[in-house]
């Protein structure tokens, strides 16, 4: 595996994030966009092509007898990037290019992994699938890995990861992982990594550059993006609003939910056998929908408030009808709105899989772009 990270100037990260925010270009375009001159696009652009992070795209004959402006676009064949998350019972990871787009996903039962087994696996798996997708001296961008919980130091090298993943919490992660793994490494919060996810994949970029995603994940959370760049706060531990709604307490969770679907005696052992069609279980479901979607209500008003979002999106593990429920329980509420009569945009997502493993993959496309 080629690890030869382009080293980026400001202004050739500026042009990355512009072509991503706007799809593809041509150079007078940019130029304009960019506020600089068509001298120093031309230097920018070249240097770009040259490290293969940007492509013109092919022209159609109709095109070359006009001879048009040739756009430039993100090359996916600029590098790819891993990504990988552990939770209960379940490893995943997902490969995506340099465009963003995903190339494979992976995703097995595994008994609790303590950080070095996990690193081990995400290793193995990784060249696996390099093999198979013929990605073998294609340059390699890192390995994002996402963690339900928040950063304990400012180095982010010590997490306050969930007590059900034995080995984890206050590790020494980037010391352990990286010694593994030999590739450039980005640890992030799970909610962190579902709101790039979503801002990118979801197509966020292109309509807004500030976004609140609220994460049903472990538990409860929310990653946001501002000026198109991640905000952990000073202590990385923005978005941690699960502490206004204590364990003690009913929880807007997916463990929530299926604690009160188990205790209705719907005998199943994970979100992923909620069957809506069932009569007993969408009576549970129906009722927790609207207790969850009340108790969301302040953090919906709290985020337009204080963040004046494009959007606010729902995303995570839960199945899609029950984020749709969600969703049109919140646009159906009283929530806030300001004089000119905006409130809250509330979307459920509209992703395929994990956000946080997709998310955690896109990790080290986001840094050399932001």
């Amino acid at each position: 595996m080629a690890i030869l990270l382009p080293n980026l100037d400001k202004d050739q990260r500026r042009l990355l994030q512009e072509l991503r925010r706007s799809g593809p270009l041509s150079r007078s375009s940019l130029a304009a966009r960019l506020e600089t001159g068509a001298a120093a696009l031309t230097r920018l652009s070249r240097d770009l092509l040259a490290q293969d992070l940007i492509e013109e795209m092919a022209e159609s004959p109709e095109a070359r007898r006009g001879r048009p402006a040739i756009p430039l676009r993100i090359a996916p064949r600029g590098g790819y990037a891993v990504g990988a998350t552990v939770h209960k019972g379940e490893f995943e990871l997902a490969l995506v290019d340099f465009s963003g787009a995903i190339i494979a996903r992976h995703r097995e039962t595994s008994d609790p992994l303590d950080p070095q087994a996990f690193a081990r696996r995400v290793r193995r798996i990784t060249y696996e699938l390099v093999d198979a997708h013929d990605l073998l001296g294609a340059r390699m961008l890192g390995v994002g890995i996402a963690v339900p919980g928040p950063p304990l130091e400012a180095d982010y090298e010590r997490w306050g990861v969930v007590l059900d993943m034995p080995g984890w919490r206050a590790a020494p992660l980037r010391a352990i992982l990286g010694s593994e793994l030999g590739w450039p490494l980005w640890i992030e919060n799970d909610a962190n990594a579902a709101a790039i996810a979503e801002f990118y994949t979801g197509g966020y970029v292109r309509e807004c550059d500030t976004l609140a995603v609220i994460l049903f994940g472990y538990g409860v959370g929310a990653g946001v993006i501002a000026g198109g760049r991640l905000r952990p706060g000073q202590f990385g531990s923005a978005g941690e609003i699960g502490c206004l709604f204590p364990l003690s307490r009913p929880r807007p969770s997916p463990l929530d939910l299926l604690a009160n679907l188990q205790a209705a005696g719907c005998a199943i052992p994970s979100l992923d056998a909620i069957a809506l069609a069932d009569p007993a279980q969408r009576d549970v479901i129906e009722r927790w929908m609207d207790r969850a979607a009340s108790q969301l209500e302040i953090v919906c008003n709290t985020a337009f408030a204080w963040l004046d979002p494009g959007a606010i999106v729902l995303s995570g593990t839960l199945p899609a009808a029950i984020l749709d429920g969600l969703e049109q329980r919140l646009r159906a509420a009283a929530l806030v709105t300001i004089s000119d009569g905006r409130g809250p945009v509330v979307r459920a997502s509209r992703l395929a899989g994990s956000p946080i493993t997709l998310g955690a993959a896109l990790l080290p496309v986001h840094a050399l772009s932001s």
